[in-house]
């Protein structure tokens, strides 16, 4: 494997998840992170162009969707209000507190679209049990930590993290008892690639407020989480050992997979951002109900055709292809680029700045993925890489992560009316 075909392919998943994580700060919540994992997931495979992927897709999309989707539950607003603080140790809590909680996306995102391209006809996976397992350890993790240690990382705000942290763990652990070794990888790396660019994404958010640079910087923390996030994603499956696929999932496993990514997700974003309840909250609306509804019909028009285009590529077909893979892809980020442009009030004479760079995102990708072929040799394998140091790597982020408080407060001292998680 090259060197410059391995960046380029990680490029293009980083370029794509950091976009869609960016709109996703236009939605929020555990829908808007699934919409940005579906898209995530799709440009994995995309990059990763492995012909033996391409058929078990939608259940792969599938598990990226609810992966980096069910960690949407854990707030963090008043971490980064902690961030902003003048004195050392409530800033540097709030960037650990902001490692913690991006790397428990990257964990349970990345470590279930690593176990679905894990699981083969030889050793499949037990999501039944997998499932049972993360629950018990989300429900334990939250009973010890939350309702006995009282160890509140967020208060008076929601302490989801214990759930997702005891579920991460349960998950790690199904993987070590099963061997799953390059599910552990990716899990690993997407867990650690997401933890710093959550924390690095808030610098550059505190940075550009300091500078007094007028831009959505809370948008520029949030592509840095995608970003990064997909970036480890990306280089934990490439440089990894999968099994070759020879079998289509079952029509149910399709059926089910298609319905969430398509309708069920993206029915629950719109029901978030788009009833006209919701829209007339908007400050472009200035409570014009007949705007409103227009609204509400136009995303549900734009819904439609993108399930109707995917249909008409997917309906009927015993096994995909690349052709396949790009029209899912490309008909479900176009859809969540529209919906962004229209909660915004952008064709209503709003313009946010960072609004024409989602598109341009979108281009980026395009221009690249001409230019990328599959980082896997023709036999599927990668070549031999040093072994994995995960103690350095971990501890060289943690190090950064120490840092960032210390370079934040040289350049603006801590702001006012910031979060203090500690009284000084």
């Amino acid at each position: 494997m090259k060197t410059k075909q391995l960046i380029l392919s990680i490029l293009l998943v980083g370029i794509a998840f950091g976009t869609a994580w960016a709109i996703r700060g236009q939605f929020g919540h555990e829908p808007g992170a699934a919409m940005a994992g579906i898209i995530g997931g799709t440009a994995l495979l995309l990059a990763a162009g492995r012909k033996d992927w391409y058929n078990k897709m939608l259940p792969v999309i599938a598990s990226s969707a609810i992966g980096w989707g069910t960690t949407g539950m854990i707030s963090y607003g008043m971490v980064v209000g902690y961030c902003r603080a003048g004195d050392l140790l409530n800033s540097t809590y709030g960037f650990l507190s902001l490692f913690v909680i991006g790397a428990l996306f990257g964990l349970i995102g990345g470590g279930l679209v690593g176990l679905s391209l894990n699981s083969s006809p030889a050793k499949r996976v037990k999501w039944p049990s997998l499932v049972a397992e993360m629950t018990a350890g989300g429900v334990i993790a939250y009973f010890f930590l939350i309702d006995q240690s009282e160890l509140f990382m967020t208060p008076p705000r929601s302490e989801a993290w214990a759930v997702c942290l005891g579920a991460g763990a349960a998950m790690l652990w199904h993987m070590a008892r099963n061997g799953y070794s390059s599910a552990l990888r990716v899990a690993f790396y997407s867990m650690l690639g997401a933890g710093f660019g959550f924390s690095f994404g808030n610098f550059l958010q505190n940075t550009g407020h300091a500078m007094k640079i007028p831009f959505n910087w809370w948008n520029v923390m949030e592509y840095n989480i995608g970003f990064w996030g997909g970036s480890g994603m990306a280089y934990g499956v490439f440089t990894s050992v999968w099994p070759s696929e020879n079998e289509t999932p079952k029509k149910y496993e399709n059926r089910l997979s298609f319905w969430l990514i398509l309708l069920v997700i993206p029915l629950l974003v719109w029901k978030d951002a788009f009833t006209s309840s919701e829209l007339l909250k908007s400050s472009f609306i200035q409570n014009d109900a007949s705007k409103a509804m227009f609204i509400t019909v136009l995303t549900l028009i734009i819904l439609a055709l993108m399930i109707i285009i995917s249909w008409i590529k997917l309906k009927g077909k015993l096994s995909y292809g690349r052709t396949e893979v790009m029209a899912l892809f490309f008909s479900i980020f176009t859809t969540y680029i529209a919906w962004s442009y229209l909660v915004t009030g952008l064709f209503m004479g709003v313009v946010r700045w960072e609004q024409p760079l989602y598109f341009l995102n979108l281009i980026l990708f395009w221009w690249l993925m001409g230019k990328t072929t599959s980082p896997f040799n023709d036999n599927h394998t990668r070549e031999l890489y040093p072994k994995d140091r995960w103690l350095l790597y971990f501890g060289a982020v943690i190090l950064i992560i120490f840092l960032l408080p210390i370079i934040s407060l040289m350049i603006n001292g801590g702001f006012p009316n910031a979060n203090q998680r500690f009284p000084i």
